[in-house]
């Protein structure tokens, strides 16, 4: 059973705290990096995607058209850029586009 602290925390230091404690960071890195495909790649390829995975550090997309994914391929430098300044820190260096 965990010890009761006295002190008094901030509600967002005692979640970093109980994050760390608890080794959840990868997962939330692989929800926050599929929020951030959802939210930068907006409707138009969200509607061709059909699964998107953070494995390590490399961001697997699945997607249902073999067009949207020649076209993404060509861009996917820029991407990782974007999806990492959407998540505030180098978490993704490799796209991979399937």
């Amino acid at each position: 059973m965990a010890k009761r602290r006295n002190e008094y925390h901030s509600l967002s230091d005692a979640l970093k705290e109980f994050i760390g404690e608890n080794r959840l960071e990868k997962g939330l890195e692989k929800i926050d990096a599929r929020d951030a495909w959802i939210k930068l790649m907006g409707n138009g390829v969200n509607n061709y995607t059909t699964d998107v995975q953070l494995k390590g550090d490399t961001l697997y997309v699945s997607l249902s058209s073999s067009v949207l994914r020649e076209e993404l391929s060509y861009g996917k430098e820029k991407i990782k850029t974007m999806l990492n300044e959407e998540l505030g820190r180098e978490i993704i260096q490799k796209i991979i586009l399937r």
